[in-house]
């Protein structure tokens, strides 16, 4: 049986997440990244297959790739070079999503104070995404290609692991999709072997409350919007 106490840590952990864009350069300790990637190796896989891959970049190592990948950002011939391995969003959006999508991107511009107009604010700031928002960890996830999309949903699971046992640390994250654009350039830096591509990325460490960023407080569905008992 689990207590009243565990369960309300497990809450807590769980809905306390959010995404951090802005981190204090507080180091975070190789024992607790250890750990939390231990805890998050206990997520659900089919057959077990644990498909998850899972590069921790530090220091010097961490600033190198970040170079790499916005030397080619900031250069809009070199940018239009790169395409995603995969399709994250859809290719056509539709209601209800492309609503959230567009309320939740508005929504974080207005607190930066960033308009429609300023195309190079809004470039800066996901540029900042290559810099892993400042934070002292950045981890890049990889994936057999040979794996399908079972294993795609398993490794979902996984993030998510990780980013609540990063929450009951204390610490924060940011899963970023942004990477898989530069797949090529990560592939080149990591020393990825060929049949390995990019999931996504992830920043870890403390977050800085003194940034509007994180303030960010995003609307989540009640469960009768999306839950249907049949009975």
């Amino acid at each position: 049986m689990i207590s009243s106490v565990e369960q309300q840590a497990v809450d807590a952990a769980i809905t306390s997440r959010r995404s951090i864009r802005a981190y204090l350069p507080t180091p975070v300790a190789r024992e607790d990244i250890e750990q939390i990637l231990r805890v998050a190796g206990r997520a659900p896989s089919g057959s077990n297959t644990q498909p998850w891959k899972v590069y921790v970049l530090q220091g010097e190592r961490k600033q190198q790739l970040s170079a790499a990948i916005l030397a080619a950002h900031n250069d809009p011939a070199q940018a239009a070079l790169h395409k995603e391995e995969y399709a994250y969003y859809p290719l056509a959006w539709v209601a209800p999503y492309v609503d959230r999508r567009r309320k939740v991107g508005w929504d974080l511009y207005a607190l930066l104070g960033l308009t429609r107009e300023d195309k190079a604010g809004m470039a800066a700031q996901h540029g900042k995404n290559y810099a892993f928002f400042g934070a002292p960890v950045g981890l890049i996830f990889t994936i057999d290609r040979v794996m399908a999309q079972g294993s795609w949903l398993d490794y979902g699971m996984f993030l998510q692991s990780i980013m609540v046992a990063a929450r009951a640390r204390g610490l924060d994250t940011c899963p970023q999709a942004a990477f898989t654009q530069y797949h090529r350039i990560i592939a080149e830096q990591l020393a990825l072997p060929e049949g390995e591509t990019v999931v996504c990325g992830m920043a870890l460490g403390v977050a800085d409350l003194s940034k509007i960023e994180n303030s960010l407080s995003t609307e989540r569905m009640a469960p009768q919007e999306f839950v249907k008992f049949v009975e």
